[in-house]
């Protein structure tokens, strides 16, 4: 996305929200009768699961992506901010990853709805500590010097005229380029934000705090039970170096777990494209160390990928970084372990997991 469209969104969202308060009393009416629970908005499906673990059927949550959509490309749209106003509670990552939010917020007011951030006090892990891998193979003076915008992104912030920032901006306007957003895949992040959500909720309905805090308890089980996992199953595989064909989100996650990654891609932005010198540098790395298997990303055409196992031996796996699930996902109730556990057995494949060692 470009950032003159960006800067337009956060103009035009007050715009957006004052058309939804001219909804007319009746379908505000109609949206409040239809239950009686305490009605939660969550914009990502990480906090989706979160609060339906947490909470079950003591509140109505809705997930503001629609099945399927791909989430860096979302914008809210008039209809989502009916949602938002019309909600109770309204939980949303981080201005990392949602930098709409905070205009929303505070244009409805959080004297209107409560408001979780449920990725508060997670996000500490810089774009030069996700984008390492990138800067390994990309050596030329021109590439070089995109590099070096990204790594100086915070004195950058404080000039936004220059034309080459400008350019780089387009790349990342997105992609949230001053932190990695992604922090629900780290499993010990993913506690973190389940307290989070916990505390925000009890604030809510402190009714109900000791249902809440057995049920975070017992997620943030599972949840453990999955990082412990993760740890042995990295303790025995051949090779340490996740090869992605897609955006990369797993920055957190890798970091976690001591990992390396290769991905011709910088950055999270939807329309941004690898360059040609990057795949062919990565299907040269691949043929030369006889990786088995190039990862891609959930609800994305995985073209570049596909290339790339077209012209090496490696097998296509999907690696699922569980910002929004497919419409079939959705429907068969599919959590945010199960979809963990999914790129556990993915991962073992791809970087050969050897069993009994």
């Amino acid at each position: 996305m470009k950032r003159y469209t960006y800067r337009f969104l956060l103009l035009s969202l007050s715009l957006m929200i004052a058309l939804a308060t001219g909804c007319s009393a009746d379908q505000s009416a109609e949206i409040a009768s239809a239950s009686d629970k305490v009605q939660i908005v969550t914009t990502l499906f990480p906090q989706y699961d979160f609060v339906k673990q947490i909470a079950g059927d003591t509140v109505e949550v809705t997930l503001l992506l629609p099945p399927g959509v791909e989430a860096h490309a979302y914008e809210p749209t008039p209809h989502d901010i009916v949602k938002i106003q019309n909600s109770d509670v309204f939980i949303y990552t981080g201005e990392e990853m949602e930098p709409w939010a905070h205009k929303v917020i505070e244009t409805v007011g959080e004297d209107h709805i409560v408001v979780i951030e449920a990725g508060q006090g997670l996000f500490d892990l810089a774009a030069e500590e996700h984008d390492h891998e990138a800067e390994d193979h990309d050596h030329d003076s021109e590439e070089h010097d995109d590099e070096a915008e990204d790594h100086d992104h915070e004195a950058e912030d404080h000039d936004h005229d220059s034309e080459d920032h400008d350019q780089d901006g387009e790349e990342h306007d997105h992609d949230h380029s001053g932190a990695d957003p992604h922090i629900w895949l780290d499993p010990v992040k993913a506690q973190a934000m389940l307290q989070n959500i916990e505390a925000g909720l009890v604030k809510v309905m402190p009714e109900n705090a000791a249902l809440y805090s057995e049920n975070s308890k017992a997620y943030q089980n599972e949840i453990e039970m999955l990082n412990t996992a993760f740890k042995e199953a990295f303790s025995k595989t051949e090779s340490k170096t996740i090869v992605s064909g897609g955006h990369f989100a797993f920055g957190h996650f890798i970091k976690r777990y001591g990992l390396e990654y290769k991905s011709p891609y910088v950055g999270f932005a939807p329309d941004a494209e690898p360059t040609p010198k990057r795949i062919a540098e990565l299907i040269d790395f691949i043929n030369e160390s006889h990786v088995r298997a190039i990862f891609y990303e959930e609800l994305v055409d995985p073209r570049v990928a596909t290339v790339i196992a077209d012209e090496t031996d490696a097998q296509m796996l999907m690696l699922h970084a569980a910002h929004n699930v497919s419409k079939e996902e959705l429907e068969s109730g599919i959590s945010y372990v199960e979809i963990m556990k999914q790129n556990l057995e993915n991962l073992k494949i791809g970087l050969g997991y050897k069993e009994g060692e």
